[in-house]
């Protein structure tokens, strides 16, 4: 019996294949949860046609007006963030609503944190977004075009 030969082989992307671009992003009036998917998609380069799992061919954004963000339902007041110091006792509780007054920006980074691979791969991907509570950011000479979601 003769082998089945196979003449298309898989693609790889290589560093050298892709360039890389930087958006700009209005999460004002956005959704968490859904703006978090779109970003993470983004930041794994899944909307391009190079994409290649075991590497990080995702693009750069920004995001601005991340303390405009809003949730659904009653999640303002019921969502509480933990952490863990890693000693015993050292468990941190953090409401919703004191997390947005002090540090708005840390909201969106926790939610796309979550929707990245939890390893290094992950972690750098992460470097690739930069979260910021108002509407200015110091990016402009990398001249980002905007992005926009549906939904």
């Amino acid at each position: 019996m003769a082998y089945l030969k196979l003449t298309k082989n898989t693609y790889s992307a290589k560093p050298k294949d892709f360039e890389r671009k930087w958006y700009v992003v209005d999460a004002e009036g956005q959704v968490l949860g859904r703006l978090a998917t779109s970003l993470a998609t983004v930041l794994r380069g899944k909307h391009k046609a190079i994409y290649t799992p075991s590497m990080d061919t995702g693009d750069f954004i920004i995001v601005i007006n991340a303390e405009k963000v809003v949730l659904t339902g009653d999640k303002e007041n019921q969502k509480v963030y933990y952490r863990h110091s890693g000693y015993p006792g050292g468990l941190t509780e953090t409401a919703y609503l004191d997390l947005k007054n002090c540090r708005p920006e840390q909201i969106v980074m926790n939610a796309v944190r979550g929707m990245l691979p939890k390893n290094r791969l992950g972690s750098a991907m992460l470097c690739k977004l930069h979260v910021y509570a108002g509407s200015e950011h110091p990016h402009t000479a990398q001249q980002p075009e905007p992005l926009k979601f549906e939904g």
